[in-house]
């Protein structure tokens, strides 16, 4: 694996391979990685030819008083597993690479509505961040399809709206989220978790397989359920961000009618902020 920083380089290099022929899967991570991003290099290499992972700590979509500087940042460590996957570029660009004329003056690539609700009510500007970032690394790489996990479902959907209705040639993988055996989705941010609290975690899933099991037994009190399932995370320890019940399609409320649900989560145990989602059908 080629560990490269810069922009023209990178792109001679999948100009060689483009011209061999060569299908480019891209894996887009901050880093930290964990064995939910190996299983998106695992399932890039079934689609295409050539593997470019990036890591970049993206400072446009954190906020105020993120942890935007306290961020793990285990570039060895990744390099280690990217190869062990079989990557075959890692591109590790500065944030002056990525924005050269300032974060303020970058020009912003933002799917309006979508953005805007659940994880984006409580996080403003978080979701224009993620578009921005990810629609230049497509523009650095062009690739012939991208791998996300399916964790952020939210993140997910924004991410294939962009692709639509930018007409970009570009396929996108949803790949399912990688557990540990307490059911607890792996997370970057996991690593902010006393052993107290990774006991307390899983809490988080089980909640969600519980009222996803009596919606499909009948209920549909949507907005009594998620009340019910914040306030039992919250007698275990957890803050809520929020939980709500929605539309697979478009994120919007689930009605009596709908049968393609998702139930997505946000919730915060000591200092990480844990998500988490369930995707079902009645």
């Amino acid at each position: 694996m080629q560990t490269i920083h810069h922009i023209p380089a990178l792109r001679e290099q999948l100009k060689a391979a483009r011209q061999a022929g060569k299908t480019i899967g891209l894996v887009p991570t901050m880093g930290n990685l964990h064995a939910g991003h190996v299983e998106l290099v695992n399932q890039a290499r079934q689609h295409a030819d050539i593997i470019v992972a990036t890591v970049f700590v993206n400072p446009l979509q954190f906020g105020p008083n993120e942890d935007l500087d306290s961020y793990p940042r285990t570039l060895e460590a990744d390099q280690i597993k990217l190869a062990a996957a079989g990557c075959d570029y890692l591109f590790v660009p500065s944030e002056a690479e990525m924005y050269p004329n300032g974060r303020e003056k970058q020009t912003i690539v933002e799917v309006p509505e979508l953005s805007e609700m659940h994880c984006g009510s409580t996080r403003p500007g978080h979701f224009r961040g993620v578009t921005t970032v990810v629609s230049k690394l497509f523009g650095i790489v062009q690739p012939d399809s991208a791998f996300f996990g399916s964790k952020d479902y939210q993140q997910l959907l924004i991410i294939r709206r962009m692709v639509a209705d930018l007409c970009m040639p570009i396929e996108i993988h949803g790949v399912s989220i990688v557990r540990d055996r307490n059911q607890l989705a792996l997370s970057s941010r996991n690593g902010y978790l006393s052993p107290a609290e990774l006991a307390i975690a899983p809490t988080l899933n089980r909640v969600l397989r519980e009222t996803a099991q009596v919606i499909q037994d009948g209920r549909r009190d949507y907005d009594q359920l998620t009340r019910q399932a914040l306030a039992e995370l919250e007698n275990v320890g957890f803050k809520g961000d929020f939980m709500r019940i929605v539309r697979r399609s478009d994120l919007q409320p689930a009605g009596d009618s709908d049968q393609q649900l998702v139930i997505l989560s946000a919730a915060y145990l000591g200092a990480a902020r844990l998500i988490d989602n369930l995707e079902f059908d009645l």
